[in-house]
């Protein structure tokens, strides 16, 4: 026996259907299908783990432009335990169901799927999961291990039951963003992913569930991210080259006190593989770090130049090619 889907009351009155069992998400996605939508109507899914903020927002606002305005927006919203190691923040992450529906009401959502665990993964642990492979042992995948594992199948159950056209994520988490779009590609999933730019506050610390979590002189010390980041794009812009984009942003992270970096590198954007000295071209700055008791992330695209030769020492000719 099923419940019947609730809605949300926004200014106007309506809001989106709130589901949370299979059959109900059925009925929701169904009866978007009876409405006879046209061709050019497509369903767009966000997932998000609750305790959303401006930059969960944009994700919906730009979904709802991704569907069309008679298209479907499906809002997911589960703290997937999968994800989280042993000694992390599963038990203590923020969670507001009520404040979140009422969020992305106004954001645009058609529907709220806000499961329990044991709707996701009914026999408990899956037996079989989705490996990450490289891009899962790296970076993150390092200090998080099976991390990405637990991300990429949880994804993938969350797409086979919204069946979307489009699923949108954020940049910030810039190694899941790749690892998704690997997965979709590997095993032939058909679905389009959209990457939306990480949204960041005005201090330029970048929007994430987790700086609930820090007090006022932690977050001052968080800033130190974005700052670093900003610096490497810096040295980047003005063709010092990707020795120094590192070497700048890692001499302010080391300067920062109550901040301990877990990595600073730079990557190959289509790969997360660190990138050689004499790199040019496109790049991914990255980030992590810990302050206080909260674990950051950041990243910053790059374009790394070719530095300038040396001038020649008086007296000496250039070396030529």
């Amino acid at each position: 026996m099923t419940t019947a889907p609730t809605a949300a009351p926004t200014e106007d009155g309506v809001g989106p259907a709130v589901v949370r069992t299979r059959a109900e998400l059925r009925d929701a996605l169904g009866a978007w299908a009876l409405t006879g939508p046209d061709a050019s109507d497509r369903r767009a899914v966000v997932m998000t783990m609750g305790a959303l903020h401006e930059g969960h927002l944009r994700l919906v606002r730009r979904a709802r432009e991704a569907a069309g305005p008679t298209g479907q927006v499906v809002v997911t919203i589960f703290v997937n335990p999968l994800q989280f190691g042993p000694e992390e923040d599963l038990d203590r992450y923020p969670r507001d169901l009520e404040g979140d529906v009422a969020k992305v009401a106004s954001a645009g959502a058609d529907v709220v799927f806000a499961p329990a665990p044991d709707v996701v993964y009914p026999d408990g642990d899956p037996i079989v999961r989705v490996s990450a492979g490289r891009i899962g042992e790296v970076l993150e995948g390092a200090f998080r291990p099976g991390h990405l594992d637990g991300v990429l199948t949880v994804v993938l159950k969350l797409l086979h039951l919204t069946r979307p056209d489009v699923a949108l994520f954020g940049e910030k988490d810039a190694q899941q963003l790749l690892a998704v779009r690997r997965m979709v590609r590997d095993l032939d999933l058909d679905v389009e992913i959209l990457g939306v730019p990480t949204v960041r506050d005005p201090d330029g610390l970048a929007m994430s569930s987790r700086n609930a979590y820090l007090s006022d002189d932690e977050r001052q010390a968080a800033l130190a991210l974005s700052r670093a980041l900003r610096a490497g794009a810096e040295e980047s812009a003005a063709g010092r080259g990707a020795a120094a984009v590192l070497a700048t942003a890692s001499g302010i992270l080391n300067e920062a006190a109550g901040v301990v970096v877990d990595y600073l590198a730079l990557v190959d954007p289509a790969t997360v593989e660190q990138v050689p000295a004499d790199h040019t071209g496109p790049a991914l700055l990255l980030v992590a770090a810990r302050v206080g008791t909260t674990r950051l992330i950041d990243n910053q695209a790059v374009d790394v130049v070719a530095p300038p030769a040396q001038d020649a020492a008086p007296g000496q000719e250039a070396p030529r090619d």
